[in-house]
């Protein structure tokens, strides 16, 4: 009987445990700390994320869906900018604690490698997790995946679109289809007459970014960096023709280009800029000119002109949801993320409409929604297009540099718009990369 007794209070004393652990200071329930948001029954996750209209929303509309089948399932969304996430992880990383890590965090997709790479710890490893990353573009995986293991489920779609402006196109002769599945040659051809006819330029870019040398260079399958891991732009025969491309662009005032963001977005929404070629997410700012609905529409970029692997191709953005190393329940943040973002249609086609997240998960693009006919681009069903493009987009290597390498290449490309030296500018930039890298 004392036996017996002494197991019952036991028995007792664990289950006023168990409540006392998940609840906080205010009795809400609610979980006070970031991390530790998930062990034994407790089936709440905390999530790390910014910008509540998209990456947040898809977020909370995932955790609607998986509680229809887990109705004890909650996530605790808290929202952190991006700049603000890179200081608090830098903080966390560099104490060894990960005790204030969430379970699951938001990581920029040119980010990945530098964080999986220096802290490789950081994420769980979901190669054998059940996730069918084959489903996902080779492309997008690749930016977490790490020694042939993945590190994180991607999300939204950062494939490169052409958007034009259809109606001033054809005051100067041409259609969406005289700029589809072209090189940068017969770009620069068309551009010109365009400009000459009409006073537009094709499209702009921002003058202290080489965002769209890095487009070019993905979408020939090139590198900027070599297998040891060191700068590749000396004798790189991808990124040199590249340059060459930009710099015609430039001197042609087929691209123009701009000081700030700002500036960027007012080009093709109010100024003299009549397309734009970029991460697919640019749509958003386009549709900002709701006078100009039925006006665009959308194709894929050029490729360059003289190289054997080139394609029309690439991605530009975009981020990855990965399970940290603090997760307490990793099997229910993977079947979590298994369920909705690696194999609900009913997610992408829910935040589709409402933030205009397009799915890199290819099966998405089956949907009826994603097939609908978009006013806003002349009626064509541009959604179930760009997911197609996802899926022929070449694999390229952010590197754990990647943004010394883009600000060191955008100076290059700048110099050499002023006349200066290509080759000479590479050998400079990849110098200057190597320092930096501390080689």
């Amino acid at each position: 009987m004392k036996k017996k007794i002494i197991a019952f209070l036991l028995t007792i004393t664990m289950v006023i445990s168990l409540v006392a652990c998940g609840q906080s200071s205010d009795g809400s329930g609610e979980k006070s700390t970031s991390g530790n948001s998930s062990d034994g029954g407790d089936k709440t996750l905390t999530v790390w994320a910014w910008d509540k209209a998209f990456n947040i929303y898809a977020m909370q509309e995932a955790e609607k869906i998986y509680q229809k089948e887990n109705p004890d399932f909650k996530l605790n969304i808290v929202e952190v900018a991006w700049d603000d996430m890179q200081t608090q992880l830098g903080t966390i990383l560099s104490s060894g604690d990960y005790s204030q890590l969430p379970d699951i965090l938001l990581m920029q997709d040119f980010a990945y490698q530098k964080y999986i790479m220096t802290y490789g710890d950081l994420f769980q490893d979901l190669t054998n997790s059940g996730i069918d990353f084959s489903q996902f573009s080779e492309g997008k995986v690749a930016n977490s995946v790490a020694d042939g293991k993945n590190y994180g489920v991607p999300f939204d779609n950062g494939t490169e679109i052409a958007a034009y402006r259809t109606d001033i196109l054809e005051q100067a002769g041409y259609t969406i289809e005289d700029l589809t599945d072209i090189t940068w040659d017969r770009f620069i051809e068309i551009g010109k007459d365009v400009l000459d006819k009409t006073g537009y330029s094709l499209f702009s870019s921002q003058a202290a970014s080489a965002d769209i040398l890095m487009q070019m260079i993905q979408s020939a399958g090139g590198s900027i960096w070599k297998e040891d891991g060191t700068p590749y732009f000396v004798d790189n025969e991808i990124l040199k023709e590249s340059i060459k491309v930009y710099k015609e662009l430039v001197d042609t005032g087929v691209m123009a280009r701009t000081n700030s963001w700002d500036e960027y977005i007012a080009t093709f929404t109010s100024g003299k800029t009549l397309g734009a070629i970029n991460g697919c997410w640019i749509m958003a700012s386009i549709e900002t000119a709701k006078d100009q609905s039925g006006l665009w529409n959308v194709t894929n970029m050029p490729a360059l002109p003289g190289i054997s692997t080139a394609t029309n191709y690439a991605s530009q953005g975009g981020a990855t949801w990965g399970i940290t190393s603090n997760c307490k329940n990793t099997e229910l943040a993977i079947d979590f993320l298994n369920k909705t973002f690696a194999g609900s249609k009913e997610l992408y086609d829910t935040i589709l409409p409402s933030s205009g997240a397009i799915a890199t998960w290819t099966p998405a693009g089956e949907s009826e929604v994603y097939a609908e006919p978009q006013e806003f681009y002349g009626g064509e069903p541009v959604f179930q297009l760009i997911t197609e493009f996802a899926t022929k987009t070449p694999v390229f290597n952010t590197g754990i540099y990647y943004t010394e390498a883009n600000d060191a290449i955008a100076v290059a490309a700048t110099n050499v718009c002023a006349g200066a030296d290509i080759d000479s500018e590479l050998k400079t930039a990849e110098e200057t990369v190597s320092f930096n890298m501390g080689n």
